[in-house]
């Protein structure tokens, strides 16, 4: 019996070494946690840098889409004023989030970089209506820049580095394409740079990457009783 008590109360070692911790808390949503690169967030549709729209309607997107959340039609450009640089545009483009699963499925299907995700996760909506995003509520301003709908808490950066992941450096696993860019430029950010491997070929800086052991130094004070730790 006595050798059962010091293992009974030894189980409890790490709930009363926490009761001694001062409480924490984080000031949200006054105050966010920095996002890793990849995060997978709200969608946009995006543009060439001479401001005509990448998306070609081909449908690809809605057809791998596994949570069957997105809708897509196209239409022939018009002759006099194209919308797209391809024969057919995304007349129709709809996502309705009340399904996205945010996979990212639909940006490594589209074969021109038209919808990529950005790093602003947080959105609610009061109506069914307003989960269901319309082309023209995704497609990106004239700046370049995601549109800022009434229900979404962007911050600073949340438009930064849409899909990282998406810009990989090594094709089909081959090393030989770190580094090199294979894709085209948008409105109001040109062409992103690639995102670096596990060789010298990296600019973290350029790309937004952080690692994780950065991630847990820049986080945000703590705070108990009031107080910044």
């Amino acid at each position: 019996m006595s050798g059962l008590l010091p293992s009974f109360f030894g189980g409890f070692k790490v709930t009363l070494r926490q009761v001694l911790e001062p409480r924490v808390t984080h000031e949200y949503p006054k105050e966010k946690q920095p996002k890793p690169p990849r995060i997978h967030g709200r969608h946009v549709l995006n543009r060439y840098e001479d401001g005509m729209e990448k998306c070609i309607g081909c449908e690809l997107c809605a057809a791998v889409c596994p949570a069957d959340c997105i809708y897509v039609r196209g239409k022939d450009n018009p002759p006099d004023a194209p919308v797209s640089p391809g024969e057919r545009y995304g007349f129709v483009y709809e996502i309705n989030f009340l399904r996205c699963i945010h996979c990212d499925m639909c940006v490594e299907a589209c074969p021109t970089e038209a919808i990529t995700e950005s790093k602003m996760f947080e959105f609610s909506f009061v109506s069914r209506a307003d989960a269901i995003y319309t082309r023209e509520e995704l497609l990106v301003d004239d700046d370049g820049l995601p549109q800022h709908l009434p229900w979404e808490d962007w911050r600073e950066g949340e438009d930064q580095h849409t899909s990282g992941w998406m810009r990989a450096t090594s094709p089909a696993g081959s090393a030989e394409y770190e580094g090199r860019v294979q894709w085209s430029g948008e409105l109001g950010y040109g062409v992103r740079p690639p995102e670096g491997g596990q060789s010298g070929k990296r600019d973290d800086e350029a790309t937004g990457n952080i690692s994780v052991r950065a991630v847990e130094r820049t986080k945000i004070p703590r705070r108990a009783g009031g107080k910044v730790i």
